[in-house]
């Protein structure tokens, strides 16, 4: 039957789309207390009768879901709207509707009850590694249906898809009702202007909850981690939500994998060259270090210093002081001239950094939703009695930071969202000196304790969009140096006042580059001083030198360790640079691989296969056979990072079904 922008069916409508929103929240809410309930975990005393604390993670959970019921909503919004403006309703439309409804969130409580076992197995919430089982569908449904542990979800799914049928069927024919016995309207002028608004004001809404929140990301499964309760902080997120994203990390063009020769030669290769003959049960390159002495159980201070290209100090060659406290600091410190960062962004920086791995060309091996588990220096520390922290000025999402390090090591994470709003200066948050200013009160809160501290401090001023604040006064004419003048004063403010606290007599301060910055002339297809990096250790009981050797990111945890007299077991890519050399030093810039020494740089690109190599003595290009060497370089890199690659992938596809638990 046809009439005329009959406002009141409209609103009809919009009552029946959400009612079944709301019942769609509420059985994911149900089916997320069922995996609470079904897990077997046994909190920690203080989070056990801590219910404040649990309660969050259905908050968080429920802020999840609604992204999924969202991205199902949309479509009959968007029908019924259009059926408003024309005054129209039919049961059919309800009907149809309502089936829509009943499809689309049957497979979301089929997927939620399929994660009830599934996290009891894996201790993480469903993901796309589900999807390697489909080609061996017999074995799959014989694993299913052959376990009478999964019987019980099998049921609450099927229970909750009825369920949410016959409800749906029932709002659809009342609401159907409803609107079929709306009286016109008045004016239909207005009528018809009150449609086109209020539809496109929830159309809008609706596209902010699949979005699901306001910052300059879309929410992540990062948004969900929020305590150091591992359990907790995955109950909240929405299983469907976790598939979708996981299925989709996998098949961008950054995260195909990586072929530069046969695993098993690769493997070899790296024992070889790093002296390594691993150890059953962990990984063919890992290896017992023993401690030299009794541990110092002194405290590290790490300052990953954004874009901070050893090329813009002028120890390094830069024509003016824009630096002048690092070069200061410099001479002061155990430091190392030939240092270089794994890649060219920030979470290779830190990934590299904290835990050894060499970064994967542009890839971001922190983001996925599936968060992988790994042995670092934090865990290292951890394991050792320290209690680590990590300060960052932007949110804590961001690069999935807030999930990634909590899984891995850090026990506290300082963010964005912890500053006072007034203090946020751009999409990156702070600024460096008030990151500073509020860390050393954290610090020295925590050298109260008997525990001794890690702390890592992740600066951005010297990244766009630059901000000089008043108070600070540069030389520099260009906002580009003038960054680094700033950069370079807060370090030098944070360090005076940290030398001041009775801690620093008995803590190393490290600092390094995430990463370099284009600095002058770009002298090759990689412009070494986008890799190129300062590394400075500082203690007051460290004698000041320069290492001339070649070395990494990958190779600051071991020596670090080294220096602090602890023994550990080392599943990683580093080498301690005060004990062991390296012939050359390998990196990745995006698209293209290079490794270099004293003399000599290798450039490949492996979507081209193409390869280049220099001199780098007025950076030359030399012929294939010209130099032997440039084939030892070659494999040397090449070596690493396929097994790097192998052994992720591998670490990524095995099975542990107590991972997380306590």
């Amino acid at each position: 039957m046809m009439k005329r922008l009959f406002a009141g069916r409209f609103i009809r409508s919009i009552g029946y789309l959400l009612s079944v929103h709301l019942v769609a929240l509420l059985f994911f809410f149900g089916l997320r207390v069922a995996l609470f309930i079904a897990t077997d975990y046994d909190f920690p005393k203080e989070i056990s009768e801590d219910y404040a604390l649990q309660s969050v993670a259905f908050l968080r959970g429920l802020w999840f879901d609604n992204v999924i019921a969202c991205y199902i909503l949309l479509l009959p919004l968007a029908v019924f709207w259009i059926a408003g403006w024309f005054g129209y309703t039919a049961r059919w439309l309800y009907r149809s509707s309502a089936f829509f409804f009943i499809f689309f969130y049957s497979l979301c409580f089929i997927i939620s009850a399929a994660n009830i076992p599934y996290f009891a197995y894996f201790f993480k919430p469903i993901n796309s590694s589900i999807f390697n089982w489909f080609d061996y569908a017999g074995t799959t449904a014989g694993m299913v249906f052959g376990e009478t542990s999964y019987y019980l979800p099998i049921a609450l799914g099927l229970t909750a898809i009825a369920a949410f049928a016959y409800i749906t069927l029932r709002l659809s024919r009342t609401f159907f009702l409803l609107s079929r016995n709306a009286a016109p309207p008045a004016n239909r002028w207005k009528a018809a202007a009150f449609t086109f608004v209020t539809g496109t004001a929830l159309i809008g809404l609706c596209f902010f909850g699949i979005r699901g929140r306001r910052g300059y990301n879309p929410i992540k499964v990062s948004q969900a981690y929020y305590c150091n309760d591992a359990f907790l902080n995955q109950l909240g997120i929405n299983p469907v939500f976790n598939l979708m994203t996981s299925a989709i990390d996998d098949n961008r063009k950054e995260n195909r994998l990586l072929h530069l020769m046969a695993e098993d030669e690769a493997i070899a290769r790296v024992q070889t060259l790093l002296g390594r003959k691993g150890m059953d049960g962990i990984s063919p390159i890992a290896r017992r270090v023993e401690a030299d002495s009794l541990p110092t159980r002194r405290n590290v201070v790490v300052i990953l210093m954004e874009s901070m290209s050893a090329h813009l100090m002028q120890t390094f060659g830069h024509e003016t002081s824009l630096t002048p406290f690092l070069d200061s600091l410099w001479q002061q410190s155990l430091s190392f001239s030939h240092f270089y960062s794994s890649g060219i962004h920030t979470n290779h920086g830190m990934y590299s950094s904290l835990y050894s791995f060499p970064a994967m060309m542009k890839r971001n091996a922190m983001k996925g939703s599936v968060i992988p588990v790994y042995s670092g220096l934090p865990t290292v520390l951890k394991e050792n009695g320290y209690h680590n922290m990590f300060f960052m000025t932007h949110e804590s999402q961001y690069d999935n930071m807030n999930a990634f390090f909590r899984t891995n090591g850090f026990d506290d994470i300082y963010s964005q969202e912890n500053y006072p709003a007034d203090k946020v200066v751009n999409g990156f948050g702070v600024q460096d000196d008030f990151l500073f200013q509020y860390a050393l009160p954290v610090l020295d809160r925590q050298a109260q304790s008997e525990q001794p501290f890690f702390s890592v401090l992740l600066t951005i001023s010297n990244h766009p969009p630059y901000i000089i604040p008043p108070y600070f006064h540069p030389r520099s004419r260009t906002t580009e140096e003038q960054s680094v003048e700033y950069a370079d004063w807060s370090i030098r403010n944070f360090m005076t006042d940290a030398l001041k606290r009775p801690w620093a007599d008995h803590t190393l301060f490290v600092l390094l580059g995430d990463h370099g910055k284009l600095v002058g002339t770009p002298e090759c297809e990689s412009p070494q001083s986008y890799n190129h990096i300062p590394l400075m250790i500082y203690g007051r009981d460290i004698a000041p030198r320069i290492v001339d050797a070649y070395g990494g990111q990958v190779d600051l945890a071991p020596t670090l360790l080294g220096l602090l007299g602890i023994g550990y077991v080392q599943n990683d890519f580093g080498v301690d640079l005060l004990k062991e050399k390296r012939p050359y030093m390998y990196f990745t810039a995006d698209n293209l691989i290079g490794v270099r020494d004293s003399s000599r740089l290798f450039l490949y690109f492996p979507d081209t296969q193409q390869e280049i190599r220099y001199r780098t003595e007025g950076m030359t290009v030399q012929a294939a056979e010209d130099d032997p060497v440039f084939r030892d370089m070659k494999q040397y890199g090449f070596a690493m990072l396929q097994c790097a690659e192998t052994l992720v992938q591998r670490q990524q596809t095995l099975n542990h079904p107590q991972e997380g638990k306590r």
